[in-house]
């Protein structure tokens, strides 16, 4: 069944809601894998009818069984996306019959790579922070994921992890000597590095541009048409989002449109 296509199309409302609690969780440090998951506002434990994906916050209407209370939008935010993200992956690689990979390896890559992506855009866009929790086993899953092609290509993405973090700490370095405050987290600088592990090295000019126009376009629309340099700007989704567009042109079969 893990040579299905589709199965990851069907597992990912699951994994959403998974990660729609590892990115409430996580940051102030609350136990994920463990923890029962119940109301934040009755602490009642949820059932099995409240932990349907998608289904369950439909049919609730997005209030609690028991108190009624609110359940916050977030959660079906990141199911939806989820599938959002198997649904292009399997569009990008496209299937065997039109051109795809007949092995599911590149399929599931994928959407490990955007799932964990989104979790970590997520993160940073509500905390400011991407944990290294998740950034560095990010690395080591890209040099797994070069494996197959051979030592060579695991050095060459091994040698764009190293570059991508050391050019941005050493540009988080100097602007901290010039303007005497941080300007770029380190958690920008290894999810760089995991950036160079999945996409090598002739991705990182392209995630920087494409990361920074992002990022700027972003700060416009949350500032109204107006760029504040007091305003924190949250890097992690911009970089996040310009690797998985550039992972998505790298995977798909030649002549298969995006």
């Amino acid at each position: 069944m893990l040579r299905s296509p589709y199965l990851p199309l069907v597992l990912a409302p699951f994994v959403g809601s998974f990660l729609g609690v590892l990115a409430s969780r996580l940051p102030g440090g609350q136990p994920v894998v463990f923890a029962r998951s119940a109301c934040v506002h009755c602490r009642a434990v949820l059932g099995p009818r409240d932990l349907v994906p998608i289904v369950s916050y439909l049919a609730r209407k997005g209030r609690c069984g028991t108190c009624g209370g609110v359940i916050h939008v977030s959660h079906l935010v990141m199911e939806v996306l989820a599938v959002v993200v198997a649904a292009i992956v399997l569009c990008a690689v496209g299937l065997p019959w039109n051109g795809g990979p007949a092995s599911p390896f590149p399929v599931w890559g994928g959407c490990v790579f955007g799932w964990w992506l989104l979790t970590l855009g997520t993160i940073d866009l509500a905390c400011l922070r991407l944990p290294d929790i998740l950034t560095l086993p990010l690395v080591a899953a890209g040099l797994i994921m070069a494996v197959p092609q051979g030592l060579a290509s695991v050095l060459w993405h091994g040698g764009a992890a190293v570059l991508g973090y050391g050019s941005f700490r050493a540009i988080s370095l100097l602007y901290r000597r010039v303007r005497g405050h941080d300007g770029l987290g380190m958690g920008d600088a290894k999810l760089l590095a995991a950036g160079g592990a999945w996409l090598g090295l002739q991705a990182l000019p392209h995630i920087v541009l494409l990361a920074a126009l992002l990022t700027l376009c972003g700060a416009a629309i949350a500032g109204r048409g107006r760029l504040d340099r007091r305003l924190a700007v949250p890097f992690g989704p911009g970089l996040a989002l310009a690797m998985w567009g550039i992972w998505l042109w790298q995977a798909r079969p030649a002549g298969l449109a995006l």
